[in-house]
């Protein structure tokens, strides 16, 4: 590496650390005691499942502090059920943090769904943005019938959204938590980059009933059974 490309990486890290420095003198300006009281732990109301897209950042974009909201952002805020990183945070953040709500956040001009609806090549990604073909497959009429390529990829965005938050109720987590009282509610947002406006879908989750029989926890625990009575030479 030339030394101008090292004089150029330790200047970009600097800047960070100064920018640091001030953010924590600008906060302790303000309340002396805050990083004290963030130490002692957290219980954030919100879980936010967003693209890791820079141009949105959770935080900025919700009007949220530290401590707020627990965070998990992919390609394309996908919800995938063999995603344990996804499943670790989604977990944890209902069954230990309590949060109250959970919010798929999508965005206008997404590289990831425009790269999946664009039947090109990109490499290893290709088997990530399957997930996101095959909301294309589930809504093909819709799709193949909007001639605007813009208005198009802008609806395949918000369709994702809906689709990954129906992912959410297929969890066996929050299956479980809507068994108790007080489950966390589920929203699905789309952030525009042009003018930076959160717009709500009002995903509507109790569609998910009508498959009860198929991703329910009792189906989960009948199948418990006929394992257990099959090992036992029952069946």
């Amino acid at each position: 590496m030339s030394a101008s490309a090292n004089d150029s990486s330790s200047t970009g890290m600097n800047e960070i650390l100064e920018n640091n420095r001030k953010w924590v003198e600008g906060k302790k300006a303000a309340d002396p005691d805050f990083f004290n009281n963030l130490s002692k732990g957290q219980q954030p109301r919100y879980l936010f499942i967003g693209c890791s897209d820079s141009r949105v950042p959770a935080s900025a974009i919700t009007g949220t502090g530290p401590g707020e909201m627990f965070v998990h952002r992919n390609i394309a805020n996908l919800v995938v059920h063999s995603d344990m990183n996804l499943l670790a945070v989604l977990q944890y953040a209902v069954e230990v943090l309590g949060v109250k709500d959970i919010m798929v956040v999508g965005h206008y001009g997404c590289g990831g769904v425009a790269a999946a609806a664009s039947n090109k090549q990109f490499g290893l990604i290709d088997n990530w943005l399957t997930h996101i073909k095959d909301v294309v497959r589930l809504h093909e009429t819709e799709f193949t019938s909007i001639t605007d390529k813009e208005k198009q990829l802008r609806r395949l965005v918000e369709l994702n959204v809906i689709e990954q938050v129906r992912n959410l109720t297929k969890t066996n987590i929050i299956q479980n938590a809507l068994q108790r009282e007080n489950p966390p509610r589920l929203h699905g947002l789309v952030y525009d980059i042009q003018d930076g406006v959160l717009h709500n879908l009002n995903v509507e989750t109790d569609t998910i009933n009508e498959f009860q029989h198929i991703y329910g926890i009792e189906d989960i625990k009948h199948a418990e059974e006929a394992v257990e009575k099959a090992q036992q030479g029952k069946v």
